[in-house]
């Protein structure tokens, strides 16, 4: 069965093009005096922006002759641009408005599918339990809502978590800014000294195969021990 095309270039110039205007797009629709995509968070927006320039620092050196180890320290650098962008077109721009199918393609990405089907869709839920660790340390274990095993769903990546420390109870998902993606449960969060007896908020999120979220359970909280 042939795999669809990947929508991040596989070679570095082509990646470095379309990087930038992911990044200047992005800037533009989120622009702080009138946002189009008021549903990104600025700080996601800041975390793009400094992937992209982590990657020009070493990029741009092997542009001229160069030695193994800037070969080396650019293609780690790839690694970390990469994943840092798909993270992001993963939870902010596939998945309906504001986002058009337009903003879609002038970014180098597929339009929606706009047919439902069920394997484009994800109807299971997450179950979580929070649970103090170590000092600075929570660990959240995860399941299928209903099920008495703690395997994810057969062919899912794994169970995006999402989490902030926050003064007051958050009234929206969007407030929770820190966000991973965990293929297997238990998942550790680590903090900071600074951090600790503060409170933390959790929800997380099955995604399946094809990279398509499901819907975040009820955000839980929990004391930074």
């Amino acid at each position: 069965m042939s795999r669809a095309k990947d929508y991040v270039p596989s070679n570095d110039a082509e990646f470095d093009n379309w990087f930038r205007n992911l990044v200047e797009y992005v800037e533009t629709k989120t622009d702080k005096d009138n946002p189009v995509w008021d549903h990104i968070p600025q700080s996601a927006v800041t975390e793009l922006r400094a992937a992209y320039a982590d990657w020009r620092k070493y990029y741009e050196p092997s542009l001229q002759p160069h030695t193994p180890a800037v070969t080396a320290e650019k293609n780690n650098a790839r690694k970390r641009a990469e994943k840092t962008a798909r993270n992001f077109v993963q939870r902010y721009l596939h998945w309906g408005d504001p986002v058009t199918d337009g903003d879609l393609i002038n970014l180098g990405l597929s339009p929606r599918d706009t047919i439902p089907t069920a394997h484009l869709e994800v109807h299971e839920w997450v179950t979580l339990v929070i649970r103090p660790t170590n000092p600075r340390e929570l660990t959240v274990d995860f399941h299928i809502q209903g099920a008495s095993h703690k395997a994810k769903p057969d062919g899912y990546d794994g169970a995006v978590i999402i989490w902030a420390i926050l003064d007051a109870p958050p009234t929206s998902h969007k407030e929770l800014t820190n966000h991973a993606l965990a293929s297997r449960t238990p998942f550790v969060l680590h903090f900071e000294a600074a951090e600790r007896g503060k409170a933390v908020y959790i929800a997380a999120a099955w995604q399946n195969g094809r990279g398509i979220l499901g819907q975040y359970c009820e955000i839980q909280s929990a004391i930074v021990p």
